[in-house]
């Protein structure tokens, strides 16, 4: 074979190589990034052309697919509007999955998931069109709305979850938003609502249960700082402790005071009852003095505090301070300076009193159901941590229960029902109103609900806002909807 011939065989090797090179990239590395293009138009007639499961709370459709003229063969819609959004999100071709569980689970939703796989091939061999599982939740039909209903107008948010085994039963953020305007087939519409929403200053598009800007909790953190202090030996709830109109801190000029300028009992003397019952700052600021910074972090964190849960949208870690100070300890031992919350967090706590101590892993999906009604998954209960003994939550489940009956939470208590509580009201600080906080659970001896309440600057109280005023009977109107009398 002469040189140019040899030469020209070579070349002509070497493009065939980078031909089958670059389209073992295309269908193989590249393949998953280019189907994930917005601007996919085959994807997009794909993902439209299968029924997407739909998202259930009982036997409700809250999110369902419908069929639809044209090149999109399904209509995303949510029969509820505003009430379910931050639970389900929303799916559309324009934006496609966004937000709560048609992003988190759209892979079920889709139908392509692992765990579908026999199904997919089954319904590939008997002709039948691909379908996406169904997603049944835990959550209360008459819960969701009784929250819904007392948040009203206000900036806040309500969490419920069943204290024996974490399903949530109630989740609601406002503001709110419709997710059919995003779903819609009119992309110019969806568009509009898009900016709108993202531009809002109230930021409806952001779940405040479990995320977005963190919550100083307030006094609603004293639990955590009692039971630290009972589980320590420190004190007991009927130790004789400084209740002050104001507390000397150590280290600064300025002051602990408790909300209504007096000292908490005679002889400025309280006791730790006495204390959750009145909300006395200075006590619990003394307390966080006495047990320190790590006691009080090792015990949020037994709550779960700095755990990054997913149910199965993700939760924002609530958070203690890694260092500090000694008045930032007291200050950090009544739910202030850099404590930060989720509304999800909160009832946790307080669903772990209620549990003996044992703290849940919360859920949102009771079960996922194939297009044929068999459960194709099922969700365990599971044990997240011992966060307290039995006796020490047996003893601040009583505190509570004192709280309601004749502390600063009386606006909870509901007739013929013993109802454990805590009241909060957290300081901004740069002039804004204080947020409004109410945890409880309800019955006290037999719990069937734990419920966290935060109404964002005060709520239609403005600076007027008290805990147990403002969320006391937002709480109550969601542990009504839930108890069996």
């Amino acid at each position: 074979m002469n040189a140019p011939i040899l030469r020209m065989s070579r070349l002509v090797g070497a493009l065939f190589a980078l031909l089958l090179i670059s389209a073992t990239i295309i269908q193989f590395v590249q393949a998953p990034s280019l189907r994930a293009r917005s601007d996919n138009h085959r994807t997009m007639l794909d993902n439209f052309s299968r029924d997407r499961g739909s998202i259930l709370v009982g036997e409700t459709a809250i999110a369902v697919s419908k069929p639809s003229e044209g090149e999109l063969a399904f209509l995303r819609t949510y029969p509820q509007g505003a009430l379910y959004s931050h639970i389900t999100g929303y799916y559309g071709h324009i934006f496609g999955a966004q937000g709560g569980l048609e992003l988190t689970d759209d892979d079920l939703l889709s139908g392509s998931s692992d765990a579908l796989f026999y199904k997919r091939i089954a319904d590939l061999l008997t002709g039948k069109k691909p379908t996406g599982a169904s997603l049944q939740l835990t959550i209360n039909a008459k819960a969701q709305a009784a929250a819904d209903k007392a948040l009203g107008n206000q900036r806040g948010a309500v969490v419920a979850i069943d204290p024996r085994t974490g399903a949530i039963l109630a989740m609601v953020s406002h503001p709110q938003y419709d997710p059919n305007t995003l779903s819609t087939h009119d992309g110019a519409a969806a568009r509009v609502a898009g900016e709108a929403l993202n531009v809002d200053p109230t930021r409806p598009l952001v779940n405040r249960a479990i995320g977005g800007n963190l919550y100083p909790p307030g006094s609603v953190f004293k639990l955590v700082t009692a039971a630290t202090a009972l589980s320590s030996g420190a004190v007991t709830e009927t130790t004789q402790i400084p209740g002050p109109a104001v507390m000397d801190l150590p280290q600064t000029t300025v002051g602990l005071p408790n909300h209504d300028g007096k000292s908490c009992g005679p002889g400025d003397l309280t006791t730790l009852q006495h204390a959750l019952e009145i909300s006395c700052n200075t006590a619990f600021g003394w307390i966080g003095l006495k047990v320190g910074p790590d006691a009080l972090r090792d015990q949020a964190a037994k709550f779960g505090f700095g755990e990054s849960l997913r149910i199965p949208m993700r939760v924002s870690p609530s958070t203690f301070p890694a260092a500090p100070n000694a008045p930032q300890t007291a200050q950090s031992a009544i739910g202030q300076y850099d404590v930060r919350v989720t509304p999800l967090e909160v009832a946790m706590v307080t669903a772990a009193i209620a549990n003996r101590g044992i703290v849940m892993r919360p859920y949102l999906v009771h079960q996922v159901i194939g297009a044929n009604l068999e459960i194709l998954d099922s969700t365990t209960p599971e044990q997240l941590s011992q966060a307290i003994s039995p006796e020490v939550a047996a003893i601040v489940g009583r505190m509570m229960v004192a709280v309601v009956e004749q502390g600063t939470g009386k606006a909870a208590r509901i007739s013929g029902v013993a109802v454990a509580g805590k009241t909060g009201t957290a300081q901004q600080g740069n002039g804004l109103p204080p947020h409004a906080w109410f945890t409880s659970f309800a019955p006290a001896d037999n719990p069937q609900i734990a419920v966290a309440v935060v109404v964002e600057d005060g709520g239609n109280a403005g600076e007027e806002a008290a805990g147990g005023r403002l969320a006391g009977p937002i709480a109550k109107a969601v542990m009504e909807a839930v108890i069996s009398r």
